[in-house]
């Protein structure tokens, strides 16, 4: 765990209205939520960038959200977990949100984000990965959304099988 999940890990274990008041956050744009400061700022002090202030705002909120009570399984990174949900509901609007996702401006991510967070309720997700990939998600090689889909696809299930044709059973 990175020692900003540690942190509010450590908050939560002290007093479980951490996760209540960094859940309400997310009502609010990542940062502008008061009530959270206490909770974010002591382990952001020292950040100067905005848009990395407001992505750890914006994953407090979306770890509390998630938090289950004795969660212990292995953590997912995003594409992996969106594959992982789709494989076990069948449901064929996954990939289109999640490309979705992929393709959110800086304005249109907290909402997005927030979105799937909630649909993967029941997937473990790594706060740890996905603070890391939000902090360089405007790299202009677009690294972040790449190597998400690559965990997307590399995971997706795909029960079907492709097989192949030759020339000779084309229809004429």
């Amino acid at each position: 765990m990175s020692r900003f999940i540690e942190w509010l890990e450590g908050l939560n274990k002290k007093d479980t209205k951490v996760r209540a008041v960094l859940r309400r956050s997310l009502a609010f744009e990542p940062g502008t939520f008061v009530p959270a400061y206490p909770y974010v700022e002591p382990f952001v002090k020292g950040e100067s960038d905005s848009w990395r202030r407001e992505m750890y705002y914006l994953v407090a909120g979306l770890w509390a959200a998630h938090w289950r009570e004795g969660r212990t399984d292995s953590r997912m990174s995003i594409g992996r977990a969106c594959a992982a949900y789709q494989a076990a509901t069948g449901s064929t609007s996954t990939e289109r949100r999640f490309i979705t996702l992929l393709d959110s401006d800086v304005d249109q991510l907290p909402h997005n984000l927030r979105q799937m967070i909630a649909l993967l309720k029941d997937q473990p997700i790594d706060f740890d990965a996905l603070l890391v990939g939000l902090l360089y998600w405007n790299d202009g090689r677009k690294r972040t959304q790449n190597r998400w889909a690559q965990d997307f696809y590399r995971n997706l299930e795909d029960n079907t099988e492709t097989e192949l044709t030759t020339p000779e059973e084309l229809p004429a």
